[in-house]
């Protein structure tokens, strides 16, 4: 783990240093890649960020990639099979969520990145401190209405904020992070 200053959550193990320092306030783009961070980030919800990272790959694993085209089809078995993986967070209704997302993702009329973006916010001031960080703004509030409209479930305002955070639609590292000032 490299010494330099970053947000204050970033530094508290090597994996979310790694995560803050190489993903968190990254741009994403790309249908799969941004199914899988829905996927977690619905994953996340009640529990620590840092339990999904942990189990990052073994999501992956047990979701076939997150391809929607695969996850759409899963059955009762891989239900089943999932409610039985110790790898992954076993919670029949999230990963209920999960095959459902993927279904709606393969009836949208646009791509989901860019569907996704549609919501960034423009630009703001970068945040003083994490306490100048919001949960939720209009913008994750109209994401998760329109996605909701569209099939999607486990998709709140706040974890619509959270993946707009880390997916790069809003750059929330605080004025003295790194990455704040290297950008």
């Amino acid at each position: 783990m490299i010494d330099r200053p970053r947000c204050a959550w970033g530094d508290s193990t090597p994996e979310y240093a790694a995560y803050h320092d190489d993903e968190w306030g990254v741009p994403l783009r790309g249908r799969d890649a941004m199914f899988e961070r829905v996927s977690l980030e619905a994953f996340q919800s009640g529990l620590s960020w840092i339990t999904i990272l942990r189990k990052r790959e073994s999501f992956r694993a047990a979701f076939a990639g997150f391809v929607p085209e695969l996850v759409a089809g899963f059955g009762d078995a891989d239900v089943a099979r999932l409610m039985a993986d110790a790898g992954i967070v076993r919670n029949r209704a999230k990963i209920d969520a999960t095959i459902r997302n993927a279904r709606a993702i393969l009836e949208l009329d646009r791509p989901l990145d860019e569907l996704l973006w549609s919501f960034a916010p423009g630009p703001r001031p970068r945040p003083a401190t994490m306490a100048d960080v919001p949960a939720v703004t209009d913008e994750s509030k109209a994401m998760a209405k329109e996605l909701k409209k569209r099939g999607f479930a486990f998709v709140g305002p706040t974890t619509c904020y959270a993946l707009m955070q880390a997916t790069g639609m809003v750059d929330d590292h605080v004025a003295t992070c790194w990455r704040a000032t290297s950008r």
